[in-house]
C-alpha cells in the first residue's frame, strides 16, 4: 500500500510508516499544490496532512484508493468531512497530544500582553531604551484577574488548570456544563456568553472552527468587553473577525490582544493587524514543541496503521465511513 506524508518534518512517524508500506515524503516544508494533492490521492491508499492542508471537495473528487486522510492536528477544518464520508475515508485527528504545550504557550501570550514582555524587549533590542522609566511599561496583574475561558475541551482545562495557580478567578461558557471541573477547578459557569465577555478581564478562545463559530467574536461582542480587557486566540483565525478586532484595537474599544492563528496564513506582510502596537501575533505556533510535534507526528501514523489494517484506529472523526 502507497502512503503520502506531506511534509518532510516527520522522520518517526514515517520510519513506521516505512516498514509497513510504501511511503513517499513531500521534500517541501509548505503545502504541496492542489496538483500535487489530487496526483496523491488518486494513487495512494493513505496520506498525512498537516492542519493548513486543504483536502476540499475538489481534490477529494481524484480519491479513487485512498481509504485514510490522517490530519496532524487536533483540528479538521480543513477537510472536507462530509465529502470524505460519503467516499468511505476515514479522517483521523491528534487529541490528546499537545493540549499540554498549548496551554503553556497560551499562558506566554497572557502575561507577555498583559505585563508588556514583547513591547519592552523589543524597545530594549531596537536600542530605544534610553532611560530608566517603568511608566512607560506599566501592565497588568494577572493574580486577582478574572479569565473568561470560551470553549471547554482538553487545551481549555490544561489552561484553567495554569490560570488557578495564578489565583484568578475563571468563568467559561461551553455547550455542555462541566461540574466535574468546576468543583476540582473552582470554573464558573456562564450560560451566557455575554456575561463572560463583560465581567472577564481576560478572554481566551478554545473551540473549534465550525460553521456556529466562524467570527464568533466581532464587533458586538468586543464591544461587550472591558476597555482595560485582552483578547487572546489560539483557536482558528476566523472565529474572530480580524476587521473588528483591527477597528477595535485602533479605537482602543480594548487594551490589547495575542493572537496565534490568522486569515489567512502567513497573514499578508501589508495586513493593518501588523501595524497594531497592543497586538501581539505569533505563527500558529501554541502546538510547536520538539516533543510535542513528534508525538503528534507518530499518532498520525498510528492512525493510518489502524486504518489500512481495519483495527480500531487511536482517534476517528468519521467511524460511518466505515
Amino acid at each position: 500500500m502507497k502512503v503520502f506524508i506531506a511534509r518532510p518534518f516527520h522522520q518517526p512517524a514515517a520510519k513506521l510508516l516505512n516498514s509497513k508500506y510504501d511511503v513517499e515524503v513531500w521534500k517541501e516544508t509548505t503545502t504541496p499544490p492542489p496538483e500535487i494533492l489530487k496526483e496523491k490521492v488518486s494513487t495512494c491508499h493513505a496520506i498525512m496532512t498537516e492542519g493548513f492542508d486543504p483536502i476540499n471537495k475538489e481534490i477529494l473528487a481524484s480519491a479513487e484508493n485512498l481509504r485514510i486522510i490522517s490530519n496532524r492536528a487536533v483540528g479538521t477544518d480543513n477537510i472536507d468531512i462530509k465529502e470524505a464520508t460519503q467516499k468511505k475515508i476515514l479522517v483521523g485527528n491528534t487529541p490528546g497530544v499537545l493540549h499540554d504545550s498549548c496551554a503553556d504557550f497560551t499562558m506566554g501570550l497572557i502575561l507577555s500582553l498583559s505585563r508588556n514582555i514583547f513591547r519592552s524587549a523589543h524597545m530594549v533590542k531596537s536600542k530605544k531604551w534610553e532611560k530608566l522609566d517603568q511608566y512607560s511599561y506599566l501592565g497588568s496583574d494577572l493574580h486577582n484577574k478574572t479569565i473568561g475561558i470560551i470553549g471547554m475541551g482538553q487545551i481549555a482545562q490544561a489552561v484553567a488548570k495554569r490560570c488557578k495557580g495564578f489565583e484568578t478567578r475563571i468563568l467559561y461558557f461551553s455547550r455542555t456544563r462541566k461540574l466535574e471541573l468546576e468543583k476540582s477547578l473552582g470554573l464558573e459557569w456562564c450560560d451566557d456568553i455575554n456575561d463572560l465577555l463583560k465581567t472577564s478581564d481576560i478572554v481566551s478562545l478554545h473551540l473549534p472552527l465550525t460553521d456556529t463559530t466562524r467570527h464568533l467574536i466581532g464587533t458586538r461582542e468586543l464591544s461587550l468587553m472591558k476597555k482595560s480587557a485582552f483578547l487572546i486566540n489560539t483557536s482558528r483565525g476566523a472565529v474572530v473577525n480580524q476587521n473588528d478586532l483591527v477597528t477595535a484595537l485602533k479605537n482602543n474599544s480594548i487594551a490589547g490582544a495575542a493572537i496565534d492563528v490568522t486569515v489567512p496564513e502567513p497573514i499578508p506582510t501589508n495586513h493593518p493587524l501588523l501595524s497594531l502596537d497592543n497586538l501581539i501575533i505569533t505563527p500558529h505556533i501554541a502546538s510547536a514543541a520538539k516533543s510535542t510535534f513528534e508525538n503528534m507526528g507518530i499518532m498520525a501514523a498510528e492512525n493510518i496503521i489502524s486504518a489500512l489494517s481495519g483495527t480500531p484506529m487511536p482517534s476517528c472523526i468519521n467511524p460511518e465511513a466505515l
